[in-house]
């Protein structure tokens, strides 16, 4: 019992030593604990007088620039086939005779007088041999028949009276009848040597064959179509125009085809150059369209049948223009942002024209004396204050290449 008592006493006065002892530890940081309070006070104090500070940062920093006036090319955007500047169709001269050999195939190039194919010719030469063998025979009979109108006319020059009349009439008759045989033998003997010849048939003139229906073993008929031949290997390209375009078109003028598949914005485009060789006098009364023929070059990547896009240069105009990155398209509409004495910008709508490399026309909404947002103005809205800046120097190498 007494050691519990004991006990029970000690435990109030070792707890009552602990707090004493806490409380002196802790009195000596009592100012430390206002100063605290006073620090944690300052930087709320610090971020409520730079707020206004804040709302007045720039939204962005722009690079600037002005409409530049230049002098662009009027062009005409048309479309319309690539054809044939002239084509010809070959086809046999003969009948019923069948074809041996074929020389040639779509794509090749083939030069004037070159054999294209070949029809059957031994029916033609025996022909030919006996033409021949008539005019022979038909110079023996006017030899002979010469020799009795000579001998016809001596004797009536002599008026010996060996002959009579009528017999010197016979003779003179029969050397004329032979000279018409001759002649007629003669005649037949060119008439087999043309259809020899056309059993080869040739290229008319230079070109590239486009087309090839002939086949080994099928008959020739007059009229039928072998083979079909771009002539030169030239190609146009036709153009439907409006009637008011095409009172602004002339023969000369330069154009300029884009070749299919050729996208905007996919790298550069080779185009095809060609010049205007002639425009049509008349329009089309169901299209109301007219055709501008252009001539391409011969080595040009357009083939025949090709619909493609070009444009007609018609002339020069003064235009103003900007890059393409200072104009932004909101909802169908395009803008510029314009920047003010204060440094806020204005969003001002403008309309588009013609496009040259990176730049593009500004046709309405704009003056040349204008300060405006050259890159970055996707990111603005009217009335954002932005900071402007120089723009980058160009890179090195870039100068240099220049």
């Amino acid at each position: 019992m007494p050691e519990s008592v004991s006990l029970s006493r000690r435990r109030p006065l070792s707890l009552a030593a602990v707090l004493a002892l806490a409380l002196a530890g802790a009195l000596p940081w009592v100012p430390d604990l206002g100063a605290r309070a006073e620090a944690a006070e300052a930087p709320q104090t610090q971020s409520q007088a730079e707020s206004p500070a804040q709302a007045q940062r720039p939204a962005l920093s722009v690079t600037l620039t002005a409409p530049e006036p230049a002098d662009w090319p009027r062009i005409v955007t048309a479309y319309g086939n690539v054809v044939a500047q002239q084509e010809a169709v070959i086809g046999p001269e003969l009948s019923g005779y069948r074809l041996t050999k074929v020389l040639v195939d779509v794509g090749d190039r083939v030069t004037k007088g070159q054999l294209l194919a070949r029809v059957a010719d031994e029916v033609v030469a025996a022909e030919l041999a006996q033409s021949r063998a008539a005019v022979e025979e038909a110079e023996a009979r006017l030899a002979e028949a010469r020799a009795d109108a000579d001998r016809a006319r001596t004797r009536r020059v002599e008026e010996s009276g060996a002959l009579s009349a009528q017999q010197i009439n016979q003779f003179l008759a029969g050397e004329q009848s032979a000279q018409a045989r001759l002649s007629a033998a003669r005649a037949k003997v060119q008439a087999d040597e043309l259809r020899l010849s056309q059993t080869r048939i040739l290229a008319p003139e230079d070109g590239v064959i486009s087309a090839r229906t002939a086949t080994v073993g099928s008959l020739a008929q007059p009229g039928a179509e072998l083979f079909r031949m771009i002539l030169g290997g030239r190609l146009e390209w036709r153009a439907q125009v409006t009637a008011l375009e095409l009172a602004q078109v002339a023969p000369g003028m330069a154009a300029a085809l884009v070749p299919p598949g050729a996208a905007p914005g996919e790298g550069p485009v080779t185009r095809v150059e060609g010049r205007v060789r002639m425009v049509a006098p008349t329009l089309d009364p169901q299209t109301r369209y007219a055709l501008v023929y252009v001539d391409l070059p011969a080595e040009s990547p357009l083939r025949a049948g090709m619909f493609v896009r070009g444009e007609l240069a018609i002339g020069q105009a003064r235009a103003l223009t900007l890059p393409q990155s200072a104009v932004v398209l909101r909802e169908g509409f395009a803008y510029v942002f314009q920047v003010g004495g204060d440094g806020r910008v204005g969003e001002v709508k403008v309309e588009l024209g013609r496009r040259l490399g990176d730049r593009v026309e500004i046709t309405r909404g704009v003056t040349a004396d204008m300060r405006l947002v050259a890159t970055g103005a996707g990111f603005l809205a009217d009335g954002d204050l932005v900071r402007v800046v120089d723009a980058p120097p160009p890179p090195k190498g870039l100068v240099a290449s220049e």
